[in-house]
């Protein structure tokens, strides 16, 4: 309710203010008095004239009188309610003062050996708490969480330094296993974090700043340890086990790039826009991209993650740190193998695209698509056991790198540790392959591209080869 900010007469200027207006009164009566005298009107006028004066005035007074007296009420009324909305105010401010004090003495340390309160809405925490028991099955662990409890547990002690929090004077911290099993179930399932806020019996907000102080520490801890560049005893390794696949000599490594789609952002919406994934959704669509090489097992050792959508295969590859390890010479008599939408250079091995190819061409041709089939199936198996990489995520855009690079770290650990992928939430990769005009970018990698294919037909490789 709002009071008027017009100010009531108190009591001394109303009493001046009559006796002002009674004089005023006074002397127009005595002003009309000569008036009628001077004009000689007859006594009975003039005493009439009194008399209905001194009963105006008289009546006047008592209206103004009232009025006086109605405003001292209506004074006193609006005194009242605002006293006691003060009183009703402190009154609040006591309780909450009394709580706050409650609260304060239920916390540890406190003096007389209260129980402390912690001020935190109740949540369940029933299905955390069914999961992480001994008995849990470990099937329905391995359904919920993509990986074995013992995986799940190495990972645990791997970031125990870097995502561990004490307890404060507030609350009880959240345990490492249940802050690990936050992010990892979020993005295995991908459900909302809503949902994960119900299973796991924590706000949205704690939720989603968990999933980030995870994958956060996922790539500043574990990625060093389980995504880097082979070395050359690892490397040569990698090159026997693809020559087996193949029969390609000197391939290190087997390229692809795939698209996660996200929400059209506020800004530079057209670059992030997906032309390909439009035709083929009949619906907008923007993604960004992640470029991965893999070796001949399918675990990463190279990611290039977060350009947009709209560039082109081969433009991500110059942006890659890949792309400058070859141009410092880092990548000697190493070779990557791609599909038709990256260049043919001195260490990217891509199949012929021109029309009419001859026997040892086709040959070529599909010992390389067995080469890059490596690194395709491995994004489909990243993307299966990771589901949020399947629609569009919560997370910021400037957010997302990390939670796709902490993807592809777990992704490595569950394939180093042999994690059995259950069959039905495999992925088919359907990223379009864009053919490039002009993909000779090396006359010498042309010249050694048609020297194995040669060495392919005429040294019985043709044809399909098992896989390792």
């Amino acid at each position: 309710m709002e009071v008027s900010p017009f100010s009531f007469l108190n009591p001394d200027d109303y009493t001046n203010f009559y006796s002002i207006f009674q004089e005023t009164q006074e002397e127009d009566i005595i002003t009309k008095k000569r008036r009628r005298t001077e004009e000689q009107v007859p006594e009975e006028v003039v005493l009439n004239d009194v008399v209905a004066t001194l009963l105006f005035l008289d009546e006047e007074q008592k209206s103004e009188q009232q009025q006086y007296h109605k405003s001292q009420s209506m004074n006193n009324d609006y005194s009242n309610q605002f006293h006691d909305l003060d009183d009703t105010q402190q009154l609040k401010t006591k309780r909450t003062r009394c709580e706050v004090s409650d609260n304060s003495a239920q916390l540890g340390g406190g003096s007389g050996g209260q129980h402390r309160r912690l001020w935190v809405k109740n949540r369940s925490k029933a299905w955390w708490e069914h999961c992480n028991h001994p008995d849990f099955p470990e099937e329905e662990f391995r359904r919920a969480f993509r990986m074995s409890r013992a995986t799940f547990d190495l990972i645990c002690d791997e970031l125990d330094s870097a995502v561990n929090k004490k307890d404060t004077m507030l609350r009880m911290a959240i345990p490492v296993r249940q802050r690990v099993a936050v992010c990892i179930w979020r993005l295995a399932t991908g459900e909302p974090l809503r949902v994960v806020s119900k299973r796991f019996g924590l706000g949205i907000s704690t939720c989603h700043k968990l999933v980030l102080e995870v994958c956060s520490a996922i790539k500043s801890v574990l990625m060093p340890k389980f995504l880097q560049w082979p070395d050359e005893s690892k490397l040569k390794e990698v090159k026997d086990e693809f020559e087996l696949i193949s029969g390609i000599p000197n391939v290190g490594g087997s390229v692809y790039t795939t698209h996660v789609p996200i929400i059209a952002p506020k800004t530079s919406a057209a670059a992030y826009f997906n032309k390909r994934h439009t035709e083929r959704n009949q619906k907008n669509s923007y993604s960004i991209t992640v470029q991965g090489v893999v070796d001949s097992k399918g675990v990463f050792t190279d990611v290039c993650i977060g350009w947009p959508g709209s560039m082109p295969d081969d433009k991500i590859l110059e942006k890659s740190a890949l792309f400058q390890r070859a141009n410092r010479g880092l990548l000697k008599d190493v070779l990557i193998a791609g599909n038709s939408g990256y260049p043919l250079m001195d260490w990217v091995l891509v199949p012929y695209t021109h029309k009419n190819l001859t026997w040892a061409q086709h040959a070529f041709n599909e010992k390389i698509g067995e080469v890059h089939g490596v690194a395709k199936e491995a994004f489909g198996r990243l993307k299966g056991r990771w589901t949020c990489l399947q629609k569009r995520t919560e997370v910021k855009l400037q957010d997302l790198p990390v939670v796709l690079g902490a993807c592809c770290v777990l992704h490595n650990i569950c394939e180093m540790r042999n994690e059995i992928m259950d069959p039905e939430l495999w992925f088919d990769i359907f990223d379009d392959e864009m053919v490039l005009e002009n993909s000779v970018r090396s006359v010498g990698a042309e010249q050694a591209r048609h020297h194995i294919a040669h060495n392919l037909l005429h040294h019985n490789f043709a044809g399909p080869t098992a896989r390792l």
